[in-house]
C-alpha cells in the first residue's frame, strides 16, 4: 500500500494526511456531526493549508467540545478567550467568532431541512459529482452554495472554502485518474 498512487497534492510524508486522503477525502458523508466538524475545520483553513488544519484536528476536537454544535452555539466570552489562548489550534478571533455564528446557522438549516445532510446534498439531488483533481478552486456549485450560506448569515464560507468542503465530504469527488482511490469510488457524471 505504501507504493500506491495518490493525488499529486498529497504530502506522502505526513501519515495523518495520507490516512485522510485514503479514508476520508472524497468519500460521501451524510452524518451531520461529521459534516459539521469538517465545515468548522474548513472555515479555519482560510488563508492556510488544509494540511496545517488537519494536523491540528485532534486539538480542535478537544477545544471545540468534540464538535458538539449545541455546546459551540452557547460559547460566550470566557470560552472565546480560552480558545484564543489555546496554542494547539488556529487562534484567529474572526474565525472563532465565525465558528460560533456558523453553528447557529447550521442548527437553523437542520431545523429547516431535517438535517444539514439533506440541505447540502439537495444541491446535487443526492448525486456525487466527479471533477478530477485540477488546480480549480471554485465551481458553479460551490458558488451557489457559498452564496446561499452567506445569505443565511454564515461567514468564512467563500466559494473556495466551500469547494474544498464539497470535496472533503464527497459531494465532489476529485481524485485524479491515476490515484488508487479514483477507481474505488462510485461517481455520477455531472
Amino acid at each position: 500500500m505504501e507504493n500506491k498512487k495518490r493525488c499529486a497534492w498529497l504530502n506522502p510524508k505526513n501519515p495523518i494526511y495520507v490516512r485522510y486522503h485514503d479514508e476520508e477525502w472524497g468519500h460521501p458523508i451524510y452524518d451531520d456531526k461529521k459534516l459539521y466538524e469538517l465545515l468548522i475545520l474548513e472555515s479555519f483553513q482560510a488563508g492556510l493549508s488544509w494540511e496545517c488544519v488537519l494536523n491540528k484536528r485532534e486539538s480542535f476536537r478537544e477545544a471545540f467540545d468534540g464538535f458538539d454544535v449545541d455546546k459551540v452555539v452557547a460559547y460566550e466570552d470566557e470560552k472565546k478567550q480560552q480558545l484564543m489562548s489555546d496554542k494547539n489550534i488556529i487562534r484567529n478571533r474572526l474565525k472563532i467568532d465565525a465558528a460560533i455564528k456558523n453553528s447557529a446557522v447550521f442548527k437553523t438549516i437542520q431545523a429547516e431541512y431535517g438535517s444539514f445532510s439533506s440541505y447540502i446534498w439537495s444541491f446535487t439531488k443526492g448525486e456525487i459529482v466527479r471533477e478530477e483533481f485540477t488546480l480549480r478552486t471554485t465551481s458553479p456549485l460551490s458558488d451557489e452554495i457559498s452564496k446561499d450560506l452567506k445569505a443565511r448569515g454564515m461567514t468564512f464560507v467563500g466559494s473556495t472554502i466551500i469547494y474544498s468542503y464539497l470535496q472533503a465530504i464527497g459531494v465532489i469527488n476529485g481524485h485524479s485518474k491515476d490515484c488508487a482511490c479514483y477507481s474505488t469510488r462510485e461517481f455520477s457524471e455531472q
